[in-house]
């Protein structure tokens, strides 16, 4: 796939799984106005990987009309378990270039898998996604909406429950459709 096909499919998935079940009660906004920016990342290299989170950061820095940045990483990090060593990593990055507090990582893989989930539960398809992804979030954002937001520590488990009541079955069809639209 092309850049343009990988970022479609990507939107494709938000607008029928993250807004569709509601799993982020703040993305229909954010995607309808076009304030999301999309970066592909299309290098094995960890390093170029993580240099491409950096100027996502400094990207965001320099442009408030940019909400939210989510990198796409279609190859190198297939693995679910690389993937994770890679956002502790880039966990740790965030840290050592002075962003902890100013912006927080959101993690979505094809495999993601809970602590104590088994692969095939349902509950594992809130965060499954296409591509391997990272989305950065502000925090000043973050904390501005879930203010407003009654209960909000209750959000995961209501995603939970969202994605066990519908079976994973409409997940993983949205997760076909998403790579086959064109």
């Amino acid at each position: 796939m092309n850049e343009h096909e990988l970022i479609h499919s990507v939107k494709y998935w938000i607008e029928k799984t993250i807004i569709g079940y509601n799993f982020c009660p703040f993305a229909k906004k954010e995607f309808e106005s076009q304030r999301i920016h999309y970066e592909v990342v299309s290098d094995y290299n960890k390093e170029e990987q993580l240099h491409a989170l950096v100027n996502e950061l400094q990207r965001l820095d320099a442009n408030s009309d940019i909400e939210t940045t989510i990198i796409i990483l279609p190859v190198g990090l297939e693995s679910f378990f690389d993937y994770l060593g890679f956002l502790d990593i880039a966990n740790q990055l965030l840290c050592e270039q002075n962003y902890e507090g100013t912006y927080q990582l959101a993690s979505f893989h094809p495999d993601y898998c809970f602590e104590n989930a088994k692969q095939e539960d349902a509950e594992n398809y809130t965060n499954r996604s296409p591509y391997p992804l990272i989305h950065i979030l502000r925090e000043k954002t973050l904390e501005k909406v879930l203010s407003k937001y009654p209960e909000p520590e209750k959000i995961p488990q209501k995603n939970i429950q969202v994605a066990r009541q519908n079976g994973k079955t409409p997940f993983l069809n949205i997760l076909q459709e998403s790579k086959s639209i064109y």
